[in-house]
């Protein structure tokens, strides 16, 4: 059965590159349930995060055709170890007179955080792993959710460990 799998992969940072990962995905018939981009500490290098669901061996397969790619450095698979996993999502929601205190104790509770009001709306954000924004989403539902966006997941190693990335000439720890 499918699971879904963390994928990190440490490219140059240039022209194209998302595309031809992109590209990768879909001509091999992969999903991309989320998907990540942003520079590392050194501007030359981006680190993509993607979420797929698929067969370990598929994955693995996944990560080898990844290697491949020209600007891609490293690939790592963090759903085979220790991994701090985050998404951030926005909320507007409606609220009235009626209901403003529970949903004011459900937001408090959650740890999440208003944004912006107005007389009918409030614009919510809540952080953490993907269950924790699903459930603040299913809780507020009843309130009337206008619109949800999602940041996708990005992902890190836990305290005390690296990323391994598999690296075409050989294995190392990088920490970027």
């Amino acid at each position: 059965m499918p699971t879904s799998h963390t994928i990190s992969v440490l490219v140059t940072n240039e022209v194209g590159v998302l595309s031809r990962i992109v590209d990768l995905f879909s001509g091999r018939g992969y999903n991309i349930e989320s998907l990540t981009v942003a520079p590392t500490l050194d501007s030359v290098y981006s680190r993509v995060t993607i979420v797929t669901r698929a067969d370990d061996d598929v994955v693995e397969q996944i990560c080898k055709q990844l290697n491949r790619l020209i600007p891609v450095i490293k690939v790592a698979n963090l759903t085979l170890g220790d991994a701090i996993e985050y998404e951030i999502g926005l909320l507007k929601i409606s609220v009235n007179d009626e209901n403003r205190a529970e949903f004011m104790n459900i937001v408090a509770q959650a740890s999440a955080t208003i944004m912006d009001v107005n007389e009918k709306l409030y614009t919510v954000k809540i952080d953490g792993d993907e269950k924790q924004v699903q459930t603040f989403a299913e809780l507020v539902r009843p309130f009337g959710i206008k619109e949800f966006v999602r940041s996708g997941k990005v992902a890190i190693t836990k305290s005390g460990q690296f990323s391994t990335f598999k690296n075409k000439k050989d294995e190392l720890k990088l920490g970027l």
